[in-house]
């Protein structure tokens, strides 16, 4: 499959309905993916801007050939080392060897570290350019840890046309492929999971890649990310959008996330959310039970929150592994500007608050309440009454 986004470019990636995980396990991707490669016809270069995952590589050098002989591309930009990016590129250079392959410094670094190949690498740095002839070029703009250490965008002049690999993509399966045709819900769903998820960490960076970018001064008529759909109607809203996700940004929501052995903390955490809702009526509360949720969803979830709150009770002096793993993972997020709380059912030691509490701590998140909420064995009415009140307090600070 191919199809022409203009006279000059076109889209020779592959679309990936089944694809349900991505990063190994890491990452859900319920609606599919997308690997887009492009291919550039200028008026004396041709370049091919990245490839696909390599377990499409023969499919997709194949699909290739239908489009173009392989000898006349002049050129591979590799905007980003990762497998899914340039998976194919083995095969391909197999065709072809030789091709040079426009890259970061960095890059040649991570290509070289998964592939073992010496190939035609030419590094490049912000600003360089690659002349395609009759005064087009392609602009070279570095993304250091956006979100590894060698990504790069790449500036189309003429057509007008970014191509930032992974920023402002979404693991996202569509044959409509345009921002204007899909479902918006859908694509935001995915746009700001995909952020959260991936880009959280380096939220500071992307806020200067972007300022560095707008000051170009160029104008933008379409983004043509590495996943996902293209952003051609008001390309720039996934802009302004980023600058929104990378400052601090929270809705007026709280999160619960838990997890329970036999019902006392999901009680405690029903009880929590009511006294929330009686202090502080329009916040959203949401609960989600970590052990059966999808942690990439409570993630997003935690993201949009001004307030985390995290519970599990006491099992073997720990927490249990459902809710190790999500704090683990808030703890690599670095989520900014969150206020937090914790609390957990327990029998006989009741380690699990204090645990929660400083994993709380060191993913930054301020604690409302330092000592927490422990509460013994099953809540009763009274003990119920104590979460109400805890959740009453919560509501209170995030008012």
């Amino acid at each position: 499959m191919s199809f022409k986004i203009n006279d000059n470019v076109t889209w020779v990636g592959k679309i990936d309905w089944e694809l349900r995980h991505f990063h190994g396990e890491e990452l859900s991707t319920h609606r599919g993916s997308s690997y887009n490669s492009y291919l550039v016809r200028g008026k004396e270069k041709t370049v091919l801007i990245d490839t696909v995952w390599k377990p499409f590589a023969e499919e997709f050098v194949a699909n290739l050939k239908k489009e173009i002989d392989l000898n006349e591309i002049d050129c591979i930009v590799a905007n980003h080392g990762e497998v899914d990016h340039s998976g194919s590129l083995k095969a391909l250079l197999r065709e072809i060897p030789g091709t040079p392959v426009y890259c970061s410094k960095a890059g040649v670094k991570s290509l070289k570290g998964q592939y073992h190949e010496d190939w035609n690498f030419q590094p490049v740095k912000t600003g360089d350019k690659l002349d395609l002839g009759s005064g087009q070029e392609l602009l070279f703009i570095e993304a250091k840890m956006l979100h590894w250490p060698d990504s790069m965008f790449c500036y189309l002049t003429g057509d007008n046309i970014l191509f930032p690999n992974d920023a402002f993509g979404q693991h996202y399966a569509s044959e409509l492929m345009y921002n204007d045709l899909v479902d918006q819900c859908e694509l935001f769903e995915e746009a700001i999971k995909y952020y959260a998820n991936i880009l959280t960490p380096f939220s500071k960076l992307v806020t200067a890649k972007i300022k560095e970018v707008v000051g170009l001064g160029v104008p933008v008529d379409m983004i043509c990310p590495s996943h996902g759909i293209i952003w051609r109607d008001n390309p720039m809203q996934i802009v302004e959008k980023y600058q929104q996700w990378a400052d601090a940004y929270q809705e007026n929501q709280v999160t619960i996330a838990y997890d329970t052995m036999w019902s006392g903390t999901r009680h405690a955490a029903e009880a929590i959310a009511e006294g929330i809702k009686e202090a502080n009526s329009t916040i959203d509360v949401k609960l989600f039970n970590i052990g059966k949720a999808d942690k990439n969803d409570v993630v997003t979830e935690i993201f949009k929150s001004k307030g985390i709150i995290v519970g599990s009770p006491t099992h073997n002096k720990r927490i249990l592994d459902p809710v190790a793993a999500l704090v683990e993972l808030l703890k690599g997020l670095r989520l900014q500007d969150k206020k937090g709380a914790a609390f957990g059912c327990y029998g006989w030691s009741g380690e699990s608050v204090q645990l929660l509490n400083e994993s709380l701590q060191e993913s930054g998140i301020e604690l409302i309440n330092e000592e927490g909420l422990k509460v013994l064995w099953n809540p009763d009415k009274e003990a119920r009454e104590e979460c109400a009140r805890f959740g009453r307090e919560i509501g209170v600070a995030l008012a």
